[in-house]
This record gives structure tokens, C-alpha cells and sequence, in this order.
């Protein structure tokens, strides 16, 4: 089995962060997402992957992942020339996928737990598709599957606003050869894109079996600020352990689930976790608390801060409180006259706010 990670697309709802790099690049936890989403691919055993690129952030993605070595992957990147839609991109991609089964993974979205499950169900079926669900409040904001009682799919619909069920597409799909027929069959869309829901239903139509698995644990699409914060607290929760390889001073105090990278300084401050530190970052005379995740290369002096995803390089100078925000690399937030109680902020890259 082979594996096609998506990660093309603009990045839209992530402005102004997105501008300047890929979305699937964003760190959560001081890791790229797309970094879980290999980690759990390889959980599942799979060597062979494919990784679709968009031809502007295409570079930062092969910089950044490279070859795969890492996770002992074999990664081919397909350039997919424009956003066609999910199933654009695996008629791009079918070069690479030959007749191979394959699963198909969005590369911005987050889950906490493994793919190996889903994908042994798979195998041991007859079923030419499965889709990942979750069971979600607001099943009105996605695409969403009805099942009957032995999980097989009836029918998708996306975004109803009447859901049949709160059964949403999670992004994650398992394939047989035959999705490429079904992506020949199809038409775009009213938007102008190929939906892998569209070639899916074909295969329903086609009385072909798809089946289902139903994921207990959470799952977060990182698309909007809020959604990256929250992957970050649920990161932070469920995967962070203490580990202190920076310098802390006499005068500090570090308490619960801290990681401090090497080459880090806390000094006369209060770092209260869950909270990631990364290489070379300043902590002096502030107070970090939890769900915070601070780029290698960061100031925070005189401040405090709480629920924040700081990329490499930020400063944050003499600010009250700063929560739940999210800042680009290089952003300075510099107090320099009326300070206020609270601040939330979500910067691009290079950007300086003084207050």
C-alpha cells in the first residue's frame, strides 16, 4: 500500500501567517503539522509516499520534509499545477499510484490517534474505499457520511443543512484502484474542482461497498487560528513530557510538562506547562503558562503570555498578558507607552506592533 499526502493549497483561512509559507508547515508543538501527519503514516507501516505539492510553497515543503529518511519513507513529490479539488489531485498523482491501494491523507489535518485500525479494516474487506468519520456537533460545517448498522456507507453529503447524521469526513480515505475510474467519471463542481465526495458517491452508485471507521479520539482541522490553537493545547496534553536541557537560573521556577530545548535560558521567570521552549529561546523576567508553544529564537522579557503559538524568532517586550494568539516568524510586540490588561494578536511574518 502507498500513501498521497496532500500538501498543496493556499492556506486562505490561516492569513497572514500563510503568506509567506506552507500551511502544512505551521507548527504546532514546535513541530510542523505535517510532521504528525508522516509519523502516523509510518505508524501504519507504509514506506512508498507520494506528496503533492503546490508549485509556490512546493520548495519550503521539500526543504523541510526532504526524502523521507526520517521516518524510513521513500517521498516522491507530484506537483499539482493548480487547486483542482482532493480528487485533481490524485488524477495528478496516478502516475506514482499506478494500481497500488493507497491512502490518502490531507496534510494539514491532526488527529490523536493511529491509522492502523482503519487500515487493517480495509484489507480484510472487500470495500474499494473507507473514510475516516467523526462524530462532531456541528455536522452542518462539513462533508458528511450516512452509514447503516455494519458501518458501510449509503451516501456523502457536503455541508447539509439538515445532516443525516454528525458523522463528518475527517480527511483521512483508503482507496482501491477503481477510484480512478470513479475520478474519470465525475464533473467539477459549481466551485470548479474535482471532489473526492463526487468520485466516492460514483463508487456507491456503482453498488460498489465503502466502508467506514468511526475515530474516538480528537481531531482537529488546522485551517483558522482558533483550530491551530486548539491542536496546540491538545498536543501539549496528550504527547508533551518533561524534558529540561536548557539553562534554568537559581531565581525560576518550571513546573509541570516543560520541554526546553538546548540552548535555552529561563531566567527570573515562571514557565508553567504544558509548554514547549525551543532552541535558543529567552525567557527573563516573565511568566509563561500553559498551552503555549515558544519558537527557537524567541524574547519573551517582562511579559506574560498564555495559550500562544510564538514562532522562531518573536519578541514580546514588556506586555501585560498576551493569549491566545498566534505569531509569525520575526514578530516584534513591544510595550512602549499606556499598557493594556490583555491582548490577542494573530501576526504574519516580520510584522511589529507597539503598544
Amino acid at each position: 500500500m502507498k500513501a498521497l499526502v496532500l500538501s498543496g493549497g493556499q492556506g486562505t483561512r490561516l492569513r497572514p501567517i500563510t503568506y509567506t509559507g506552507a500551511k502544512q508547515l505551521v507548527p504546532v508543538a514546535n513541530r510542523p503539522i505535517l510532521f504528525y501527519v508522516l509519523d502516523n503514516i509510518a505508524r501504519a507501516g507504509i514506506s512508498e509516499v507520494g506528496m503533492v505539492i503546490s508549485p509556490d510553497t512546493g520548495d519550503q515543503i521539500r526543504s523541510a520534509v526532504g526524502l523521507g529518511d526520517r521516518w524510513g519513507m521513500n517521498i516522491q513529490y507530484i506537483v499539482q499545477d493548480r487547486p483542482g479539488g482532493l480528487a485533481h489531485a490524485v488524477k495528478t498523482a496516478r502516475p506514482f499510484l499506478g494500481e497500488s491501494p493507497f491512502v490518502m491523507y490531507l496534510g494539514d489535518n491532526l488527529i490523536g490517534s493511529g491509522i492502523d485500525a482503519f487500515i487493517s479494516r480495509f484489507r480484510s474487506s472487500a470495500a474499494d474505499a473507507g473514510i475516516l468519520l467523526k462524530a462532531v456537533d456541528d455536522a452542518s460545517r462539513f462533508g458528511v457520511a450516512e452509514i447503516d448498522e455494519n458501518r458501510r456507507v449509503i451516501r456523502l453529503i457536503e455541508k447539509p443543512r439538515d445532516p443525516p447524521s454528525n458523522l463528518a469526513l475527517v480527511g483521512v480515505y483508503v482507496f482501491s484502484p477503481k477510484i480512478h475510474k470513479a475520478i474519470d467519471a465525475i464533473s467539477p463542481s459549481l466551485r470548479g474542482e474535482l471532489e473526492i465526495t463526487d468520485a466516492i458517491q460514483k463508487l456507491l452508485d456503482w453498488k460498489l461497498p465503502v466502508e467506514s471507521h468511526i475515530i474516538e479520539g480528537w481531531w482537529l482541522d488546522t485551517g483558522k487560528k482558533d483550530d491551530l490553537l486548539a491542536a496546540n493545547t491538545a498536543i501539549l496534553d496528550d504527547w508533551v513530557k518533561r524534558d529540561i536541557q536548557g539553562e534554568v537560573d537559581a531565581e525560576s521556577q518550571v513546573t509541570g510538562r516543560v520541554q526546553i530545548a538546548l540552548g535555552a535560558r529561563i531566567i527570573k521567570s515562571t514557565v508553567r506547562g504544558p509548554v514547549v521552549v525551543g532552541e535558543g529561546a529567552m525567557i527573563e523576567h516573565s511568566f509563561v503558562g500553559p498551552y503555549s508553544s515558544i519558537g527557537g529564537g524567541a524574547v519573551i522579557k517582562d511579559s506574560v503570555i498564555e495559550h500562544c503559538v510564538l514562532l522562531e524568532n518573536c519578541r514580546i517586550i514588556g506586555i501585560d498578558r498576551l493569549e491566545d494568539s498566534v505569531l509569525g516568524k520575526n514578530v516584534e510586540v513591544v510595550a512602549n507607552r499606556t499598557r493594556h490588561k490583555a491582548v490577542r494578536l494573530m501576526l504574519g511574518e516580520d510584522s511589529k506592533v507597539e503598544l
